[in-house]
């Protein structure tokens, strides 16, 4: 079903008037759908990934190597979502010569949605052959993401990712078996 702005009340959690595309650090997260446990285990304070959790750890690799404005920095994927540190080192222009591209509906071309929704779409199809389970949900219909605006905010998110299998019994996304 479609979603109707009168019934279902859909706000953006992007920050308003932001152009996604220009050159910066971005903190990712992308929960998995109804945040099942489907990438793995941590145990004595490392994350162990299973077969769906490599498939998301390569895809993520692969993020830099087929978006040349993408530099990736910390990241982890956790039982049931995945964090990360990216940088757009260069500015794209939507403009070609003088003529402006028409960009249609959707992320813009080389912007974090466009990179989150290029990972996730990757993700989920490699996970759903794998699983025999076409069309199912993979990952969660939306992402967090937060600009990193300071050498210091970048120092505490990485200490933040590094800890995070360490943390997992506090962190909320947990859930006890």
């Amino acid at each position: 079903m479609k979603d109707n702005p009168t019934v279902h009340k859909r706000r953006s959690i992007r920050l308003k008037g932001y152009d996604y595309s220009l050159p910066g650090a971005y903190f990712i997260t992308i929960c998995t759908h109804q945040h099942i446990c489907l990438f793995g285990d941590v145990g004595d304070g490392k994350m162990r990934l299973n077969d769906v959790g490599e498939i998301v750890a390569d895809e993520w690799l692969q993020t830099a190597v087929i978006r040349k404005e993408i530099e990736l920095d910390e990241w982890v994927v956790m039982p049931n979502h995945f964090h990360g540190i990216v940088f757009i080192v260069q500015r794209w222009d939507s403009r070609r010569g003088d003529r402006p591209v028409a960009l249609t509906a959707g992320p813009r071309p080389k912007s974090i949605g466009a990179m989150v929704a290029g990972f996730k779409s990757a993700v989920t199809r490699q996970v759903n052959a794998m699983r025999n389970t076409p069309s199912a949900n993979v990952w969660q219909r939306n992402y967090y993401e937060h600009i990193i605006r300071s050498e210091p905010e970048l120092k505490g998110l990485r200490e933040y990712i590094r800890n995070n299998p360490k943390r997992w019994t506090l962190d909320r996304l947990y859930r006890a078996r």
